[in-house]
């Protein structure tokens, strides 16, 4: 890994951090595109913005920019799983997730760790490769029943 890499990934974890892991949608600035929500983040020469569209299925994606140029990538979709989820339930997946993604380590700077449990949800993560190149998915189940499913992938830009 090269020390570009390795910064990448202390910034990848410093802009989940500071954005939608521990404030939601409440790190959202006005978003470029109509319909969209925006989560972004900027330390020196590092900027990242996240665009998504949807909430209890969303489809979005993370560019971080380093000196104003394209450096890495990564789209993802996926979300609920029960048809019609009410807003608690909702409130409950979400919280989870965030509660993951503030557990985000730098072997795996992608999203949550491969395990971690809140309450009666247990969230899971199974990738592939690593920050250069990666997929994967993460899935949060409840009494061993799947409730959430997010696929992801993505890499560096060449």
């Amino acid at each position: 890994m090269t020390q570009t890499q390795d910064e990448l990934i202390d910034f990848l974890i410093s802009a989940k951090l500071h954005t939608y892991a521990s404030q939601g949608d409440t790190a959202s600035v006005p978003p470029l595109l109509q319909g969209g929500s925006q989560l972004e983040y900027r330390q020196g020469a590092w900027f990242y913005r996240d665009i998504y569209f949807g909430m209890a299925y969303f489809i979005g994606q993370e560019v971080v920019y380093r000196a104003e140029q394209p450096f890495f990538s990564m789209v993802y979709g996926g979300g609920m799983l029960t048809p019609q989820p009410t807003a608690q339930e909702m409130e409950d997946v979400y919280g989870c997730l965030q509660a993951a993604m503030r557990q985000v380590q730098p072997d795996r700077p992608f999203r949550g760790p491969q395990a971690f449990c809140q309450g009666e949800y247990e969230y899971h993560d199974e990738s592939q490769g690593m920050v250069d190149n990666f997929w994967g998915v993460e899935t949060i189940t409840r009494q061993g029943l799947a409730v959430y499913r997010l696929r992801y992938s993505g890499g560096l830009i060449r």
